[in-house]
């Protein structure tokens, strides 16, 4: 997999990633919809926002309904209804959040649904996402906590590196099904430690992947730490395949991730946001359960574009969330989710423009 770059600004990158089902067109923002829906939102939804790709998880869809379920009902797309592009990730962040029993084969998990226990692993990782049937799987690996002892550290980034080798073998093993055109991103490991992340990058490219991704980071540390590490890992990787930046969806974080050469991202912030009632704006942020908008006729964003500020105001809004109105979290997360991805439209055209530095500096100014 490829990528077609059409323009650049420093190390900022604006292409198009061809891929069987279409193209792809960077920087890109991926809704996050772990159990094959975006939380609130359908398909139809994600049509009229020019959603480009979804990710799905595969821990949590392996649970229920099961991965052969969903390839009886046509894959992820069409189980979901969905045209667009799907992106699974492996169940690598449960390994960071739900902290199963690790060992060299896998990682043991009880089911957050009913206390059942399964084992996940590199090849059985990609076995379940080639039924799910995504345009791009990832690979099994091992996120360490920030902090920890740099012991910690290099023992995740060395059994990242040993399952990516495993993980890669059984996508490439003809005996194991995955669909035609399918994709598969390795991923960096490594901390905070801009050596750990240059030597996780190195051996992450000599495995042989179809996109990169970086992991581990967005979790907790400053974000002067994190760039170093980002810059250090983007250094090692191949500039003409994408590059994906996992679990990073605020603005300051997308314009950092940008600026070091990354491509693709995904969050579960414009949603989780949303139904906590805080909403992103050209402003900053904005608390909508604050009682100053309770009587306010204007739209959340007046320079925002997307249906909800065009039609209903924060005051209305206000009061669908403070009465508990299931309406509301659809509604802001309708809003949050355009914005972001208005926002990220907004990088490309700065890359493409020449003026990224500047867009930059705003945003950072703003939101850093």
């Amino acid at each position: 997999m490829n990528i077609e770059l059409d323009a650049t600004d420093g190390s900022a990158r604006a292409g198009v990633v061809r891929t069987s089902r279409g193209l792809l067109r960077t920087p890109v923002f991926m809704p996050v919809g772990t159990r094959g829906a975006v939380r609130g939102l359908s398909s139809a939804d994600l049509e009229d926002l020019d959603v480009q790709v979804v990710l799905a998880n595969t821990y949590h869809l392996m649970l229920r309904p099961g991965p052969e379920i969903v390839a009886k009902l046509g894959g992820l797309h069409g189980f979901m209804d969905w045209s667009g592009h799907v992106l699974t990730d492996s169940g690598g962040f449960q390994i960071f959040s739900l902290e199963p029993n690790i060992d060299e084969d896998g990682a043991v998990f009880r089911s957050t649904y009913d206390g059942s226990t399964h084992r996940l692993t590199p090849e059985s990782a990609v076995a379940h996402q080639g039924l799910l049937g995504a345009d791009i799987q990832m690979v099994l690996d091992v996120c360490a906590r920030l902090p920890a002892p740099r012991t910690e550290i290099v023992d995740a980034m060395e059994r990242t590196a040993r399952w990516a080798e495993r993980g890669r073998a059984a996508f490439l093993d003809p005996s194991v099904a995955t669909p035609a055109g399918q994709a598969q991103f390795g991923i960096v490991q490594g901390g905070v430690d801009p050596d750990l992340r240059a030597q996780s990058a190195a051996r992450t490219v000599d495995v042989g992947f179809d996109g990169y991704a970086i992991g581990g980071l967005s979790v907790g540390e400053p974000r002067a730490e994190m760039v170093p590490a980002l810059e250090a890992a983007t250094a090692q990787l191949p500039v003409d395949q994408p590059r994906y930046l996992m679990g990073v969806g605020d603005p300051a974080g997308l314009v950092e991730g940008v600026a070091n050469g990354v491509d693709m991202f995904d969050c579960v912030l414009p949603s989780r946001l949303a139904r906590h009632g805080t909403l992103l704006t050209s402003t900053g942020r904005l608390n909508l359960r604050n009682a100053r908008w309770a009587d306010d006729a204007g739209p959340i964003d007046e320079k925002c574009s997307c249906a909800v500020c065009g039609r209903w105001s924060k005051g209305y809004l206000r009061h669908l969330l403070a009465v508990h109105e299931l309406t509301a979290a659809r509604l802001l997360t309708l809003h949050n989710l355009s914005w972001l991805l208005e926002f990220t439209r907004g990088m490309r055209a700065a890359i493409v423009a020449g003026t990224f530095q500047d867009f930059r500096t705003e945003v950072l100014t703003r939101w850093g």
